[in-house]
């Protein structure tokens, strides 16, 4: 399984927007193959600051999602409402509790 994180740090007026846009596409991406899990947290100390955890059931299956239409119109919409570049990186689930 691959974990994917991305940590994005919005404008106070994007906020409401990425939200908008992450309600009415999250069904879509969860439901892409390979998708398992999703979920977006907020940063407590930073109310412009949101991160999406998925779970991917491997590389592949990711790489497909980001090389989609659905993740570019996705992209396209949100990106606007960075403040800042985005920061994403990948992990494998190691030893699992």
């Amino acid at each position: 399984m691959l974990i994917r994180i991305v940590r994005m740090h919005f404008t106070e007026t994007g906020v409401e927007k990425f939200l908008t846009v992450f309600q009415d596409h999250k069904l879509a991406i969860l439901n892409s193959p390979g998708c398992i899990h999703l979920e977006l947290l907020k940063d407590p100390d930073n109310s412009h600051t949101y991160t999406t955890l998925s779970h991917w059931q491997d590389s592949s299956c990711l790489e497909n999602y980001r090389k989609s239409e659905l993740f570019a119109a996705v992209w396209k919409k949100v990106k606007p409402f960075f403040s800042e570049r985005a920061e994403a990186f990948s992990l494998e689930q190691f030893i699992h509790v």
